[in-house]
C-alpha cells in the first residue's frame, strides 16, 4: 500500500490525494462529536463478530479495551485528530490499529463506513432526541406551575391582536402547553424511526460474513435492524423528520416569544422578565431588552433553513450512498444545538415570569371584551342571536361615542337598545363573570384552568413511567 495515499483505502490509488481536496472532503472537524456513538457501535460490532466466530474472544477483548482507552483519551483532550484521515471513523480505527496492532484492522470486517456512519448518526440523534424530550417536559412543568399560580388572573384575549374576550392568564399559558404536547408526541414518533439499525448493510448490498444483525441491534438497543441494505445506508428521512419536528417546535416557541416581547413592552406592560434574562443598551440607560425571547424568535430561521437544506440535499439522489450525504451532519448538529438551547432558555425563564395583574385586568376592561357575553345574555332571554348581535353592536357604538365600556353603562342606557335587559345583566358584564361562565373542559374558567393543570401533571407523570 503506497505511503502517499490514505492507508485506509489507498490500495487502488497511485498518487496522493490533493492537499486541498483532502481538506475539502474531510469531515472530522465536525463529525468527531460522534466519537461516543462510533465507539459504542464498534464495540457492539466486535462483540457480534466474536459471537459468530469471525473474531476470537481475545481479539474482541483487545478491540474493546483499545476502544475504551481511545474514548478516555478523547474525553481527556489527549487525542490527536487528523484531517488526513478524513473523518471520526478513520481517526478512531487508525488509533486503534496503532494501539493494538493488526487486530485493529479486523474490526472493519463485515461493515463499511456507509453503514457505520448511518448507525452513528442514528445513535447520536436518538440520544439527543431524548434530551429534547426531557427539556420539553421541563418547560411544560414550568408552564403548569405558572398557569396554576395565575388561574384567576384576568387578561384580554385577542384575535387579530384586537381585544376579543377576557381570559385568564393561566388559560393562555395552557395554550402554549398544548402546542408543546403535540411537539412532544412528534419527537416520540420520530424517535421510533430513528431507532432502526443500519449496521450490517455494509456498503450497500450486505456482507458475505455470517453476521447476526439482531444480536447487534439488541446490544445497541435498536428496535430492529433495517430491512433493506440499499435503503439502510442511504436513508436520511429520520434526520429530515427530526428537523421538521424541530421546525414546528421552534415555530411554536416563536409565537410564545412574540407574545412575551409584546407583553414586556411599555405599551402592554403585562409581565416582568427577571433581569437575568434581559440585557441593556449601550446608549440608552433606561432600556431593558427581552433578548432571550428575541433570540429564540430569530433562531427559528436557521432551523427552518436546515430543514430545507436537508430536503434539498436528498432530492434526486440515486441509491445508494453518495458523498452528498456528508452534508447532512452540520445542519443536523446545528438544529440539535439550537433546539436544545432554546428549550433550556425558556424552561429556565418561564417559571420566573411575573404577571402584572392590575395592568392585565385594566386592559381587559378596554375594548368591550364582554360584548359576546351580553349577546349570549340576550339569547338566553329569547332574542335570536343575529338580533342580539345587532343590539350589542349598537350598544358598543354608543359606548364608543360616550367613552364607556359596557360594564360602565347604567341599566337605563342599556335598556334603550333592548327592553329585555334587566338588573341581572350586571353579573354578565363583569370580567369575573365572563371568565367563570366558560365553565367547560377547555374553557377559561379558573376551576377549568386548575383541572387542566392537573390533567397536564397527570400526563407528565405517565411519561416518567
Amino acid at each position: 500500500m503506497s505511503s502517499k495515499t490514505n492507508q485506509q483505502w489507498g490500495g487502488r490509488f497511485s498518487e496522493a490525494t490533493d492537499a486541498f481536496v483532502a481538506r475539502f472532503t474531510a469531515s472530522v472537524e465536525f463529525d468527531r462529536r460522534l466519537y461516543r456513538q462510533d465507539i459504542q457501535g464498534s464495540i457492539a460490532h466486535a462483540r457480534m463478530l466474536a459471537k459468530v466466530g469471525v473474531l476470537s474472544e481475545a481479539e474482541r477483548d483487545d478491540i474493546i479495551r483499545g476502544l475504551s482507552e481511545i474514548r478516555m483519551e478523547i474525553e481527556r483532550g489527549e487525542f490527536t485528530w487528523s484531517v488526513e484521515l478524513e473523518d471520526v471513523h478513520m481517526n478512531i480505527e487508525a488509533a486503534l490499529t496503532q494501539k493494538i496492532g493488526i487486530t485493529g484492522k479486523k474490526l472493519h470486517t463485515g461493515r463499511s463506513r456507509n453503514d457505520q456512519v448511518a448507525t452513528d448518526i442514528r445513535l447520536y440523534l436518538r440520544d439527543e432526541t431524548d434530551l429534547v424530550l426531557q427539556e420539553i417536559t421541563r418547560l411544560q412543568q414550568g408552564l403548569l406551575d405558572l398557569a396554576e399560580r395565575e388561574a384567576d388572573t384576568i387578561m384580554p384575549g385577542f384575535t387579530h391582536l384586537q381585544t376579543a374576550q377576557p381570559v385568564t392568564f393561566g388559560h393562555h399559558l395552557l395554550a402554549w402547553f398544548e402546542m408543546l404536547s403535540r411537539d412532544y408526541e412528534r419527537f416520540v414518533d420520530c424517535r421510533k424511526r430513528i431507532n432502526v439499525m443500519p449496521l450490517g448493510a455494509a456498503a450497500l448490498a450486505g456482507t458475505t460474513y455470517p453476521i447476526d444483525r439482531f444480536y447487534t441491534a439488541e446490544l445497541l438497543n435498536f428496535s430492529q435492524p433495517a430491512g433493506n441494505s440499499l435503503d439502510a445506508v442511504s436513508d436520511r428521512d429520520f434526520a429530515i423528520e427530526f428537523c421538521a419536528a424541530s421546525s414546528l417546535l421552534l415555530m411554536h416557541m416563536t409565537r410564545m416569544a412574540e407574545e412575551l416581547i409584546l407583553w414586556t413592552s411599555a405599551q402592554f406592560n403585562f409581565i416582568n422578565l427577571p433581569d437575568r434574562f434581559c440585557t441593556g443598551s449601550s446608549i440608552m440607560p433606561q432600556k431593558k431588552n427581552p433578548d432571550v425571547p428575541e433570540l429564540v424568535r430569530g433562531k427559528s430561521g436557521r432551523v427552518f433553513g436546515h430543514l430545507m437544506a436537508l430536503l434539498t440535499l436528498m432530492k434526486s439522489q440515486p441509491l445508494a450512498y453518495n458523498k452528498d450525504n456528508q452534508e447532512d451532519k452540520e445542519p443536523l448538529f446545528d438544529t440539535v444545538d439550537t433546539v436544545q438551547g432554546c428549550l433550556r432558555a425558556f424552561a429556565d425563564m418561564i417559571p420566573a415570569l411575573e404577571a402584572r395583574k392590575p395592568v392585565m385586568r385594566e386592559a381587559a376592561l378596554r375594548g368591550f371584551s364582554t360584548a359576546t357575553d351580553l349577546a349570549d345574555y340576550l339569547v338566553r332571554k329569547g332574542v335570536a342571536f343575529r338580533d342580539a348581535h345587532e343590539i350589542v353592536g349598537l350598544s358598543v357604538a354608543y359606548g364608543i361615542q360616550s367613552g364607556q365600556d359596557l360594564g360602565e353603562m347604567s341599566l337605563d342606557e342599556l335598556r334603550q337598545f333592548s327592553d329585555v335587559i334587566e338588573a341581572d345583566v350586571a353579573e354578565v358584564l363583569t370580567l369575573e363573570g365572563s371568565v367563570a361562565a366558560r365553565d367547560h373542559i377547555g374553557g377559561t374558567a379558573p376551576n377549568q384552568v386548575r383541572a387542566a393543570v392537573q390533567r397536564g401533571r397527570d400526563a407528565l407523570l405517565i411519561r416518567e413511567h
